[in-house]
């Protein structure tokens, strides 16, 4: 009892004074009231084993005492006793070398331990730089002596046995670093204020570091913008589509692969802006100042003025494109008539000028005049075309096509040649009809095999024409459409042939014929050139045509199913990433309006999230890859899926930005609500306040909405107040309140933060209350790193009182908080 009483500083219940074993039990007993009354638990200690002289029990019961008045009161960092103790002791050492102190017991055999704690408080005790690791005994000799000594600390422990043991008592070992504990505790002050300005210096270091990384990436961008939009606003025309396509074709390559990036990189740029200022603003900190033409403003507007320089680019692109287009179209077709017509009149003026007649007979003139009947219509038929192609030759000048010389030299040549074939063909008939007079008879036979050879061969030259045309096809349904209509040709071979055997047959009796009356036909039909050899030869190529066709549409009907495997395949992937992707953005706006759980039980959520769509990616690539296979097969429309690899790669894009941006949200909200002292239960509190009003559920409330959530919590306000806070939660007035913005309000006059008086405060209690501090101050105090950062920013102190290497702490306070401070 009287143990309790000195080491405790309070009076306990008289004594029993007797001496009977009665009273002794009486007398410990309150003793062990007293210590449960201090909230110790005692367990398995009860009287009667000590007042037999338990030794076991008697040491735990004094072991129970030491514990609870001599280190249970030792708290570093809201740890347990022993913890934190072991946490005081690691942090004074860390500075030493051949020390590690992990535990109590081993970690302190060598003494070094016990050295460093000594010299780290009173350095001209120990020249602690001649000790040695593998001299235990004098270290702890050393240590011990001068504990006693110089520290008022008993000299509790053994060396000899510390070093003879395997492992020291850890109950003992602990209890003697306690004394040291107690023994520097006038240095725990400084060490708190070591702290805080650590943690200060921290902020301030990550604050500035955040600052370089916004101008570096800042510059970065408007420097590719400002190089970008030049090339944009070059209208600077091409003469040819090839080269115009290459252009659009170099910016789909801009909007598909270039600006992506940038648009991550703004993004980015803005989430990096909105956590400098949150973390300035809740260390008391001025807001941020980018350089000039570097704020988020400066870049939203050379942003706008890159879309639209996009824009009026991609227009005059395609305007380009369908100009040339029309040139390219028009040139063609005057290449196209021009060459038909060159091709028509080929041989017409050799033709023309001609004297055939002059031997012919009377059947011959009357072909040659029904010939050149029918040229001359023929040659009235060709106006038409002679004259478009003058009008697009005069059009193509019009629209300064680049080889306009050309077109007009080729266009004067032809009119010049049909004059000319206008006054051979007058010339001609004249001749024809005066020969006509001449003239009385005509082959029938003649007349009739030509009637019948004619639409005979043009069907053949037709047929031949539809076997060897070439045909462009999209879908199964269209090439089971030819496949038809060739089956169906095939159906009317057999009554070709019979047409065949009879146009034959009337050309065999007109030679009897001739041979039987001997008439001077001279072997030849008047009517027509078509002779049954070319008649047979053409229907052996078109026999031959037919298992060609059939062969090509068969290769094209395999084509087309793979197409519209490919169709498919793409289809069934697009319509499981669209609405994967719609889903996940649904389901990320319902994790940030929803409160289950902490902030970070949201932040887990989201990352885990982004770490899933994250690995979503290879989906998206091998979607890319059917997209490119589908682009080289040249399909162009898809009916087995609405979604057009554009509509994945925005919604992509978007997906990546509204997670990255939500995230960042979050991480906010535990900054705010770390650094302003909100508690969990307030946060959902807010958050439940916020949702409630927030009635559009656009993640922010309207002026309307933000009132009516005041009211409901007790504010009373008139105009003049209401304006005020709206200024401060709105500063852009942009008439909404983000969920950010109601945090810090509502956070705002309760705020546990740091001051520049409470800073220079704690530089004070390291100075030793001097007006200044000195460089050793610094390094002894500080971390390495801090410590120089201070050195570094420290302006010299110039008092009267000023020493070699005394730097001025109170300016360097006020500057951290910027002049609204002073």
């Amino acid at each position: 009892m009287l143990l309790l009483e000195v080491i405790s500083g309070e009076r306990l219940a008289k004594p029993e004074r007797g001496k009977m074993r009665v009273h002794k039990i009486s007398n410990v007993n309150k003793a062990l009231d007293f210590i449960a009354s201090k909230g110790v638990k005692l367990v398995s200690i009860g009287a009667e084993e000590i007042v037999d002289g338990n030794v076991k029990m008697t040491l735990g019961m004094i072991w129970t005492i030491i514990l609870r008045f001599a280190i249970q009161d030792i708290s570093v960092e809201e740890t347990s006793a022993k913890e934190g103790l072991l946490l005081w002791c690691q942090r004074k050492t860390a500075p030493y070398k051949n020390v590690n102190i992990q535990n109590f017991h081993i970690s302190w055999k060598d003494g070094l331990g016990f050295c460093a704690l000594i010299h780290r408080h009173r350095p001209e005790l120990i020249d602690y730089g001649k000790l040695r690791k593998d001299d235990p005994l004098t270290n702890l000799n050393t240590a011990f002596d001068v504990a006693e000594k110089y520290l008022d600390i008993p000299k509790m422990l053994d060396a000899e046995d510390i070093v003879g043991t395997a492992r020291p008592d850890e109950k003992a070992i602990m209890t003697y670093v306690s004394s040291f504990y107690h023994a520097f505790s006038g240095a725990q002050k400084a060490e708190t204020a070591a702290n805080r300005i650590c943690k200060v210096l921290a902020v301030n270091q990550e604050n500035e570091q955040l600052m370089e990384d916004y101008e570096k990436l800042a510059s970065d961008l408007l420097e590719w913008i400002r190089r970008t939009i030049p090339w944009l606003e070059n209208r600077a025309p091409e003469n040819t589509m090839q080269a115009m396509q290459q252009k659009l074709e170099d910016f789909r390559d801009y909007r598909r692969l270039h600006k992506p990036p940038k648009v991550q990189e703004k993004c980015q740029l803005e989430i990096n802006f909105n956590t400098l200022q949150t973390k300035l603003r809740l260390s008391n900190r001025p807001a941020f100042m980018p350089s000039e033409g570097k704020m988020v403003s400066d870049i939203n507007n050379a942003w706008g003025g890159l879309e639209q320089a996009e824009k009026g680019y991609e227009e005059w692109l395609l305007n380009e494109i369908r100009r040339l287009e029309r040139l390219d179209h028009l040139a063609e077709k005057f290449r196209q008539k021009a060459s038909i017509h060159e091709s028509w009149t080929d041989g017409k003026e050799a033709m023309l000028q001609q004297k055939d007649y002059e031997t012919a007979t009377l059947s011959e003139i009357k072909a040659l005049l029904k010939k050149h009947e029918a040229f001359e219509s023929d040659l009235a038929a060709h106006q038409d075309r002679v004259e478009q192609i003058a009008a697009i030759a005069q059009e193509l000048n019009e629209l300064d096509y680049y080889d306009s010389p050309s077109v007009n030299a080729r266009c004067q040549k032809i009119c010049d040649q049909w004059d000319n074939l206008g006054a051979l063909t007058q010339k001609r008939r004249e001749a024809l009809e005066r020969t006509e007079k001449l003239l009385e008879t005509i082959d029938q036979l003649y007349l009739e095999y030509a009637k019948r050879a004619a639409p005979f061969n043009n069907w053949m030259e037709g047929a031949m024409e539809d076997l060897q045309d070439t045909f462009i096809v999209h879908t199964i349904e269209e090439i089971q459409g030819l496949t038809t209509a060739h089956e169906q040709f095939k159906a009317t071979l057999p009554d070709a042939d019979k047409e065949r055997q009879a146009i034959l047959g009337i050309h065999n009796e007109v030679s009897k014929i001739v041979q039987t009356y001997h008439v001077n036909m001279a072997g030849t039909n008047p009517y027509t050139t078509i002779t049954p050899h070319e008649i047979n030869g053409k229907w052996e190529h078109v026999r031959q045509l037919v298992p060609r066709r059939d062969q090509a549409l068969m290769e094209e009907h395999a084509r087309q199913q793979q197409n519209e495997r490919l169709r498919k395949q793409f289809g069934a992937q697009a319509n499981v990433i669209g609405p994967w992707i719609q889903t996940k953005m649904e389901e990320i706006g319902r994790i940030s309006i929803e409160m289950h759980g902490t902030l970070e039980d949201q932040l887990n959520h989201l990352r885990q999230y982004e770490k899933s769509i994250v690995n979503y990616k290879p989906k998206i690539d091998q979607l890319e890859g059917d997209h490119q296979l589908i682009q080289e097969a040249l399909i162009f429309d898809n009916k087995h899926t609405n979604y057009t690899m554009e509509h994945i790669r925005v919604g992509w894009e978007q997906l990546l930005t509204t997670i990255a941006r939500t995230i960042n949200e979050v991480e906010n909200q535990i900054l705010t609500r770390d650094a302003k002292g909100i508690s969990q239960e307030q946060m959902n509190e807010f958050r439940a306040s916020f949702n409630h009003f927030d009635r559009k559920k656009t993640g922010m409330m309207d002026c309307e909405d933000f009132r009516a959530c005041l009211i409901s919590m007790g504010y009373n306000m008139g105009e003049a107040e209401f304006a005020r806070i709206m200024s401060i939660v709105d500063p852009n007035r942009l008439g909404v309140v983000t969920f950010q913005a109601f945090i810090d309000f509502m956070s705002r006059e309760t705020a546990d933060t740091d001051t520049a008086d409470q800073v220079m405060a704690s530089f004070k209690i390291l100075a030793g209350d001097k007006n200044y501090i000195t460089v050793d101050e610094l390094r002894r105090e500080l971390p390495p790193d801090q410590a120089e950062y201070c050195i570094a920013r420290m302006a010299p102190y110039n008092g009267r009182d000023a020493v070699p290497g005394a730097l001025d702490y109170m300016s360097f306070s006020t500057a951290l908080y910027g002049e609204s401070d002073l």
